[in-house]
């Protein structure tokens, strides 16, 4: 029984930190700290390779980036919505190799 105990509460504590990742991985600090060191990024190398104006032309790909991580959610939702059926047929235990090859090919 202690056994059974502390497997429930390592699945707690996995789930935790599972929850505390995506909290950090939706983040508008996140967000903004990966925004601002992409403009910083660009910034520097548009300046080393002597474009003129880098710290002008830096904010166009950091906005761009920007605007790809707000849009992320929206695109997962709908990869999701029509891929969850054939993850959950590759999640079954019928392993025949003509199905698992089906499968495959479906979730491609």
């Amino acid at each position: 029984m202690e056994n059974l105990e502390q497997k429930i509460q390592q699945i707690e504590e996995r789930n935790q930190r599972v929850e505390a990742d995506k909290a950090w991985e939706t983040s508008w600090t996140r967000r903004l700290l990966l925004t601002t060191f992409t403009y910083l990024a660009i910034g520097v190398y548009l300046w080393v390779i002597e474009v003129s104006r880098p710290w002008l032309n830096a904010i166009v790909p950091a906005v761009a980036f920007m605007l790809s991580t707000l849009t992320m959610p929206f695109f997962k939702k709908l990869w999701l919505k029509r891929n969850v059926k054939n993850i959950i047929l590759l999640m079954t235990n019928d392993d025949s190799p003509g199905k698992q090859e089906k499968r495959k090919q479906n979730f491609q």
